[in-house]
């Protein structure tokens, strides 16, 4: 339509010019007539190649540049998957999330694709998900973040702790994650201690040493597969990407492919 359109505009511009002649000429004299109308004509002759020019740009199609998509995924193996989990413990299918609980893109996925998972796979018995950490050194509050969520697993609220803090990431501080605490409605006391003795700092240490053998330099990571006794096979997707990615790795590996 636009292409249509600057056709039309220039079709006006050259008849334009080109019935501009008789009238420059009509109050002329007779002498300077022909001086007057080469100029014009060598003007007009101008104008129509560039013109010319202009057509042939507005009007050549362009080459479709190809959609950007997530970067080729890898096949790995994790020895042993261990750590909170959703879902059915049989399900054919296990995902398991590197993650950083302060990272934005952790949350955007927690926000968005992270439902959607949930309920056609989770929720269905087809997939057992499994939340491992791997806290950042450039995000402050991540490795806090994670002891808190391991804390308050403590006390039955892993999962309530965890989104409570994806929610809240962009304003983290040293004293949210006593203010999530009270919100669950946890014993303060215990989860406090259970903070200030850094008990499951060993812990993460150890998820974040398994993921960087699995590959994983960022988060969120994810690696997802069949569900094996000794361990999982299965391939690497990094990034917030939007669900579809998530559902065709998931069907995949639900097929045995």
């Amino acid at each position: 339509m636009r292409r249509s359109l600057v056709r039309l505009s220039l079709v006006a511009v050259i008849a334009g010019l080109a019935g501009a002649v008789p009238f420059a000429q009509a109050d002329r004299p007779a002498d300077q007539q022909e001086t007057i109308t080469r100029q014009q004509a060598d003007e007009i002759i101008q104008e129509l190649k560039q013109i010319r020019m202009l057509l042939q740009r507005v009007t050549t199609p362009q080459p479709a540049q190809a959609p950007q998509g997530p970067a080729p995924s890898a096949e790995v193996k994790l020895p042993s998957v261990s750590g909170y989990m959703l879902g059915s413990p049989i399900a054919p299918v296990t995902m398991v999330e590197f993650t950083d609980l302060e990272c934005p893109f952790c949350r955007q996925f927690h926000m968005t694709a992270f439902e959607q998972i949930k309920k056609n796979f989770i929720d269905t018995g087809k997939l057992r998900y499994i939340s491992l950490d791997f806290p950042l050194n450039i995000h402050p509050y991540a490795m806090q973040a994670a002891e808190a969520a391991q804390c308050a697993g403590e006390q039955g609220k892993f999962w309530e702790m965890r989104h409570i803090i994806f929610v809240n990431n962009p304003h983290l501080t040293p004293d949210s994650f006593e203010t999530f605490a009270k919100d669950l409605k946890l014993n303060l006391e215990r989860f406090d201690a259970c903070v200030l003795a850094g008990k499951y700092a060993e812990q993460i240490t150890k998820d974040q040493e398994e993921g960087a053998e699995a590959g994983v330099s960022g988060t969120p990571t994810f690696i997802i597969g069949r569900t094996t006794a000794t361990g999982l096979d299965g391939v690497r997707l990094v990034g917030a990407m939007p669900y579809p990615f998530f559902e065709a790795a998931i069907q995949k590996a639900l097929a045995g492919k």
